[in-house]
C-alpha cells in the first residue's frame, strides 16, 4: 500500500513538471475544429385578402408575402373548386407577389387562395386563405365626356360624372388611366363630390388621340353602391382654335393654330352684364335658338327679361354666354358693349365662326368688369398648383 502511493505521487509531480512547460514534457495533440452547418429559417407565407375575410373589393388586389422564401406556386378556386386564371407579378415591396384574375372576380362570391413557397433549403411552405367578395346594395356606372369616337377642341377637359357622391376619391382616381399620342402632364381634379376632371397644365396639344380606361368594376363608388363595369372612351383633340374676345377694345380675333384668320367687331356684355372673364370652352352649337332670360334666374316679363330667337349660335357657358348674329346691335359692334353677356357679331360673321368651331374650342374673354368665369366647365381659370391640389392623390 505504501509503494502504491508513492508511485501514485511521484506520477502527479511529473504530471504537474509538464504542465508547467519543462523541456521533459509530452508532446500534446493538434485541437480539432468540427464545422457544421446551420438550417435555413423555414419559409413563412402571408396572405391578403386573410383567411376568413368576408366584403373584400373584388379590384383589391391578391398579395402573397413571403419571408425567407420565395412563392413557387399559387393558385385561385371558386366555390366549386374550379381553378381560376391568373398571372403572378411582383409587387412594389420586396418579398411580395401580386396574383391578378384574367377576368375580374365576382362579386357576392367565395374564393380561396392557395401560396406554396420554398425557403434555401428547398423545404416547402404553405398557406391557404378563403374569402368572400362584397354584394353590393347596388351598382353605377359613371358618365363620361368627351363621348367615344368624338373629336374636341384644345380647351375640352375629360370629365367623370358619378350619381353617387364617391366616398374613397383617391380609390375612384387610380382607376382612371388617360393614356395620350401626344404625352400630357395632365392630372385630375375634383370640382365637387360626384365629378372629376383631368387636364393638362396648357390646353391640349392639338391632333391626339387620347383614351380613358375608368376601369371601376369592383370599386366602392357611393355608400353600398360599387361600379357595375369597366368603360373605355377613345377620342381626338381636333384642330387648335382660341379666339380672343376683348372687352375693351371690341374686338374678336379667331386663330386656327398659331395663324390670326379673322378679326371682327364685336359687341359683349353691357356695364349691366358683363360678361365673365377668363378661358370659355364652347360646349354646345345651335344653328337656330330661343335665348331665354329665364334659364339663368331673370323672369321673361321682368324688365331685365327677354325671349329672343337667334341664329348660329356658340355656347361658352351654362351662365347663359354665347357668340350669336345679333343684327340688331351691328351699329354698336365694334364700338359699345350691349348684350346681356353674349358676344354679339353679325350674321355673316357669326355664321363663320359656328361653321368653324367644335365643341372643346376656347374663347378667352378679356377686360370685362365682371368677375371670372364660374361655369360647368370653368377648369382653365384654375392656376396649375390649385388645380393639382384637387386630386385625391396629390
Amino acid at each position: 500500500m505504501r509503494r502504491t502511493a508513492a508511485l501514485v505521487t511521484a506520477g502527479a509531480i511529473a504530471l504537474l513538471g509538464g504542465c508547467s512547460g519543462g523541456d521533459d514534457a509530452p508532446a500534446t495533440a493538434a485541437p480539432t475544429t468540427a464545422t457544421t452547418t446551420a438550417d435555413a429559417a423555414p419559409a413563412q407565407v402571408a396572405l391578403a385578402p386573410a383567411d376568413g375575410a368576408t366584403d373584400v373589393a373584388p379590384a383589391d388586389p391578391v398579395e402573397i408575402s413571403v419571408t425567407d422564401g420565395e412563392v413557387t406556386e399559387v393558385t385561385v378556386t371558386d366555390a366549386d373548386g374550379a381553378e381560376v386564371p391568373g398571372e403572378l407579378t411582383d409587387g412594389e415591396t420586396e418579398g411580395t407577389e401580386v396574383w391578378t384574375p384574367e377576368d375580374t372576380l365576382e362579386y357576392g362570391t367565395t374564393y380561396t387562395l392557395t401560396a406554396a413557397a420554398e425557403n434555401a433549403d428547398a423545404e416547402p411552405a404553405e398557406a391557404t386563405s378563403t374569402f368572400t367578395t362584397v354584394t353590393p346594395e347596388a351598382f353605377t356606372t359613371p358618365s363620361i365626356g368627351p363621348l367615344d369616337g368624338q373629336t374636341v377642341g384644345v380647351g375640352m377637359p375629360i370629365r367623370v360624372y358619378f350619381e353617387e357622391p364617391v366616398v374613397d376619391r383617391a380609390a375612384v382616381e387610380r382607376r382612371l388611366l388617360v393614356t395620350s399620342s401626344t404625352p400630357t402632364d395632365g392630372v385630375w381634379s375634383w370640382t365637387d363630390d360626384t365629378e372629376v376632371h383631368f387636364r393638362p397644365s396648357e390646353y391640349w396639344p392639338e391632333n391626339t388621340d387620347v383614351t380613358l380606361e375608368a376601369d371601376l368594376y369592383g370599386v366602392q363608388i357611393g355608400d353600398g353602391v360599387w361600379g357595375e363595369q369597366d368603360r373605355t372612351v377613345a377620342f381626338r383633340i381636333g384642330e387648335r382654335h382660341v379666339s380672343i374676345a376683348d372687352t375693351a377694345t371690341h374686338t374678336m380675333e379667331v386663330y386656327d393654330g398659331d395663324q390670326l384668320v379673322q378679326t371682327w367687331p364685336m359687341s359683349a356684355g353691357s356695364p349691366d352684364n358683363p360678361s365673365y372673364n377668363g378661358p370659355h370652352v364652347v360646349t354646345e352649337m345651335n344653328a337656330d335658338r330661343v335665348m331665354d332670360s329665364s334659364t339663368y334666374g331673370v323672369p321673361v316679363d321682368s324688365p331685365e327679361g327677354y325671349r329672343t330667337p337667334v341664329k348660329w349660335a356658340v355656347r361658352l357657358s351654362d351662365s347663359g354666354e354665347f357668340v350669336h348674329a345679333a343684327p340688331w346691335s351691328e351699329a354698336q359692334q365694334g364700338r359699345e358693349n350691349v348684350s346681356h353677356g353674349c358676344i354679339n357679331l353679325s350674321t355673316d360673321r357669326a355664321r363663320w365662326f359656328f361653321e368653324f368651331s367644335q365643341p372643346g374650342d376656347v374663347v378667352e374673354i378679356r377686360n370685362s368688369s365682371a368677375g371670372t368665369l364660374t361655369s360647368d366647365i370653368s377648369d382653365w381659370t384654375v392656376p396649375w398648383e390649385e388645380w393639382k391640389a384637387g386630386s385625391a392623390l396629390s
